[in-house]
């Protein structure tokens, strides 16, 4: 049984509710003085315990906790950055290892998604050759869902319901309008190779012609021929047609759509696919087309976030400390235990059953045609967005924390990487 300070960080793409995880991790360790000494937190994630940029969270009072578990965006601050192979660059693991030792930190949780479970499964394993005494948990978190062995992703059920509401609400305004020449509205959603959030806004379509009509998944190759006959068939039908894109569609040879940029350390930032798509309508049909990207709206709108997303998120930082007090490494998960009523619990996951994996939408939620979602996806998602989690409202507005917490005197020389 370990005794020290706990560090917490950030990492990949935030969402409505990683603040929510850091404030249950925060709120649990407070819980066992006699295990966990201070608890600190990086500042942009692992670069941050690179640097040595770190912030003692004593700072944050009760009142503080309460606005943190409400506030989207990252407050410690996120970062895209994968630490190299050990064996490739030993001096970053022996400068990683200097600022643990220097700041006494026994427990290391690290709040992000598949990538950053694999940079908590390298500082496990680096941990253990050195004989350094370390717990290190992973805290799951992406508006992806695409987090292997668990049911669900904190982050996924805010996002889903932020689009979701968003396509009911669009179609209401398609509905509306009427022109000789037919309408469409393209809406591009995050979700890289996965097809979760996608699949979510097909919860908006309460009736046979309510939007959305059409959704493109990155798991069912995209028939241009197929595609255009569909929509052609929609506008007919319905006087207009509301389409969803997932960034990572695929045409049948593995192409990706659109690509925006790839960065050095080969990470992908997808992007474009709908603006291809609502071109191609406008450009072969002859529709008036409109075309938008909910890029970082979908992520980031914790005003509308899922009472049943901002408990999980919560849980999970919860368990993660637990289960790091309790000299348990792995990553905390998600598991269902009945859909009506939902009920779930959290458990815990080894490291290599989740790193660096992708968990794609099964083919059960997918409709026969390819176009839409089934009723057993419904039955999945629905709980997920279950329930509003509003944040308190100052002037209009919501009233979100802006965190400054003075940065710690370094203990060590600067870091030159």
């Amino acid at each position: 049984m370990l005794t020290g300070n706990l560090l917490y960080a950030q990492s990949g793409g935030v969402t409505a509710v990683i603040n929510t995880s850091a404030a249950g991790v925060i709120a649990e360790a407070r819980l066992h003085p006699e295990r966990i000494g201070r608890v600190l937190a990086a500042r942009n994630g692992i670069l941050g315990v690179l640097r040595e940029t770190l912030v003692d969270t004593a700072g944050l009072h009760d009142a503080d906790l309460r606005r943190l578990r409400a506030t989207p965006g990252g407050a410690f601050g996120s970062c895209r950055f994968d630490l190299d192979p050990e064996e490739r660059n030993p001096a970053q693991y022996e400068r990683l290892f200097a600022v643990l030792a220097a700041h006494d930190v026994r427990y290391f949780l690290y709040n992000g998604g598949n990538g950053s479970m694999e940079t908590c499964r390298q500082i496990q394993a680096a941990a253990d050759a050195r004989g350094y005494p370390l717990t290190v948990v992973g805290v799951p978190k992406t508006v992806d869902n695409d987090i292997v062995g668990t049911d669900c992703c904190p982050g996924y059920g805010s996002a889903a319901k932020y689009l979701a509401t968003s396509v009911r609400e669009v179609g209401l305004d398609l509905a509306a309008m009427t022109t000789d020449g037919g309408r469409a509205f393209v809406l591009e959603v995050m979700g890289r190779n996965a097809g979760w959030l996608a699949a979510a806004c097909g919860l908006a379509a309460d009736a046979e012609h309510a939007a959305p009509h059409l959704i493109l998944l990155p798991e069912v190759a995209f028939d241009e021929a197929r595609f255009l006959e569909r929509v052609r068939e929609t506008v007919a039908r319905h006087g207009h047609c509301a389409v969803v894109v997932a960034e990572g569609l695929r045409r049948a040879d593995g192409q990706i759509l659109a690509m925006q940029d790839r960065s050095q350390k080969g990470y992908v930032q997808l992007g474009g696919a709908g603006e291809v798509v609502a071109e191609l309508i406008h450009r072969v049909l002859g529709h008036k087309v409109h075309y938008a990207l909910a890029d970082y709206l979908q992520r980031s709108a914790r005003h509308l976030a899922s009472k049943a997303d901002t408990a999980q998120a919560f849980a999970v930082g919860k368990a993660a400390v637990r289960r790091a007090v309790a000299g348990e490494a792995g990553v905390v998960g998600m598991k269902r235990l009945s859909d009506l009523p939902y009920r779930w619990r959290t458990n815990l996951l080894p490291f290599e059953a989740v790193a660096n994996l992708e968990r794609k939408l099964p083919p059960e939620f997918i409709s026969a045609d390819g176009f839409g979602i089934t009723e057993a996806f419904r039955r999945w998602c629905r709980p997920l967005i279950s329930g509003e989690d509003l944040p308190a409202f100052r002037d209009g507005l919501p009233d979100y924390l802006r965190l400054q917490l003075p940065l710690l005197t370094p203990v060590l020389p600067a870091h030159g990487g």
